[in-house]
């Protein structure tokens, strides 16, 4: 008889699944991984295990499980002073808020997860929510702060793509006329 798979071992699947584009079997996997975490007394990497599952579901096409299943993540991670968790879990709230169409709670979640990250010190994961927070801001019509945010997550990262340069430069235009 051979032992149930273990909580690592069904994550994996998990991610396999993910990759593959098998978005709701991943979440369910994700599921059972944070179920056999939780149980076990692994509180932080069941929560972890939650907020893949939220971006499983998230890119399944249900926005509203996305958020509930991530929702108080963000909790668990701050009480643990794992801000970079805490960070990851607000931007995958961000993200599923943006999903249902709740724009200006989606903007604030992005900007305390890139404010968290920026404490970090993972400039590449803040470049990412920088990006996503600029697209929202565009999106709701703020051109300049949206500009503006687009600047700091290039600013953000370590190595720009030749667009990501050329973007860089359009963007000190606006700002030099400012001046």
């Amino acid at each position: 008889m051979t032992n149930p798979p273990s909580p690592q071992e069904i994550a994996r699947n998990a991610r396999i699944s993910y990759e593959a584009g098998n978005y709701s079997q991943a979440a369910n996997l994700f599921e059972a991984a944070s179920t056999s975490l939780r149980t076990a007394g692994d509180l932080l990497d069941s929560a972890e295990m939650d907020n893949n599952r939220s971006v499983a579901l998230l890119k399944a096409g249900n926005a509203q499980a996305a958020l509930s299943v991530s929702q108080g993540t963000e909790n668990l991670f701050s009480q643990a002073g794992d801000l970079k968790r805490q960070a990851m879990a607000l931007g995958n709230q961000a993200a599923a808020l943006e999903a249902l169409g709740k724009l200006k709670e989606a903007l604030e979640f992005y900007q305390q997860s890139a404010d968290l990250l920026k404490q970090t010190g993972d400039y590449e994961l803040r470049a990412y929510v920088l990006k996503n927070l600029s697209a929202l801001q565009l999106k709701m019509g703020k051109q300049f702060e949206a500009m503006a945010t687009m600047d700091a997550a290039l600013d953000s990262q370590k190595k720009l793509s030749l667009r990501e340069r050329i973007l860089k430069k359009l963007l000190k235009a606006p700002f030099r006329m400012l001046h």
